[in-house]
């Protein structure tokens, strides 16, 4: 994946009517917990294969295997066909950061690393601010 030049408003606005005021929403939310951080739309192939627009919030260099390291997001928010997924790369104790609020999330599937969910409705909204807020404590500035 790389990082576009497209406004991440203007990719909202392009989205659906029917999941429109949600992403607007969880972008809201998101921002405000990541004051200062930078917003952009990542588009391209996502592992497992997978074309995707994420819009990524903040600046993060993770290590991989073999000493390579990789630009990414601390936060990511996407779109998929049939769910919202929220992608927190922030680690805390070596591990990643969603596995301290698998429980408190709502109705959602929790990975090492992401949260998926159908609704907002669905999720409690004060607990991913609380997750997404925590990222940005634990990550550095963006560079």
């Amino acid at each position: 994946m790389e990082r576009r030049g497209t406004d991440p408003d203007q990719y909202l606005q392009s989205l659906p009517e029917d999941v429109l005021d949600e992403m607007v929403g969880l972008d809201a939310l998101i921002t405000a917990a990541m004051p200062g951080r930078r917003r952009v739309v990542w588009e391209g192939t996502f592992w497992g294969g997978t074309q995707q627009t994420i819009i990524g919030y903040g600046d993060l260099v993770q290590e991989r295997p073999g000493g390579a390291t990789v630009e990414w997001f601390v936060v990511g928010l996407a779109r998929q066909k049939n769910y919202f997924s929220l992608y927190v790369n922030a680690t805390a104790g070596g591990r990643y950061l969603v596995a301290d609020y698998a429980g408190k999330l709502g109705k959602a599937k929790v990975g090492s690393a992401n949260v998926t969910f159908k609704r907002l409705a669905d999720i409690d909204l004060a607990a991913i601010g609380k997750l997404v807020s925590r990222a940005h404590e634990l990550s550095p500035p963006d560079r």
